[in-house]
């Protein structure tokens, strides 16, 4: 039998008009009602910054089975930190491994106001994704679909319509995201601009 989180500690909550998704609860962790979270990027600093989570029950394909609560809630944090490749939290109420099992699949929101700042010239991946990327020369190169680690650095993930034999489809390019092609990010505009051709 798996028991839920203790009644009465997740309070009902509207998710704010600027929340970010940033993961999800993948498993429990331990026994004492730790959860090993999954984040969505390599971008954890907003998860550890915010000391309270909004909580949304699973997608379809994670939620067999759940009835920890519906709709939002919102919960704090009581203790997180980085394990092994991963990012693991204690969420008040949450005392056992059964409560913890109960979570499964669970997303986690934080809004984007609660966010620390960056300094200058770096940003969260979050307010890159559906940016459009132009060259110096003005051509659209594409719309930040995704980032992806590649150690050190990261690699801008851009999605694009071409036409092959007549038909349009839809295709990928990658751009490393460094100082040697990026030549600047203006997030009022909605625009990265990058010492890029749309032939490499």
């Amino acid at each position: 039998m798996v028991s839920s989180p203790t009644p009465g500690v997740f309070s009902a909550s509207s998710l704010p008009g600027d929340a970010v998704e940033l993961g999800r609860i993948q498993d429990p962790w331990g026994l004492k009602g730790w959860v090993h979270i999954l984040p969505h990027s390599a971008d954890t600093e907003a998860l550890f910054a915010s000391f309270q989570w909004f909580l949304q029950p699973p997608e379809a394909r994670f939620a067999r089975g759940f009835s920890a609560f519906t709709g939002c809630v919102v919960v704090t944090v009581a203790e997180i930190k980085v394990h092994a490749d991963g990012v693991v939290a204690r969420l008040e109420g949450v005392d056992d491994r059964n409560a913890a099992e109960a979570l499964k699949g669970v997303r986690i929101f934080v809004p984007r106001s609660a966010f620390p700042a960056t300094p200058e010239g770096e940003y969260y991946w979050v307010d890159l994704i559906g940016l459009d990327v132009v060259n110096r020369e003005g051509v659209h190169l594409g719309v930040v679909r995704d980032l992806m680690p590649t150690g050190p650095t990261s690699v801008l993930v851009l999605e694009y319509t071409e036409t092959v034999d007549g038909k349009t489809q839809i295709a990928e390019r990658m751009i490393p995201f460094v100082s040697a092609y990026v030549d600047g990010v203006d997030l009022t505009a909605r625009r990265i601009t990058v010492d890029w051709q749309a032939d490499y």
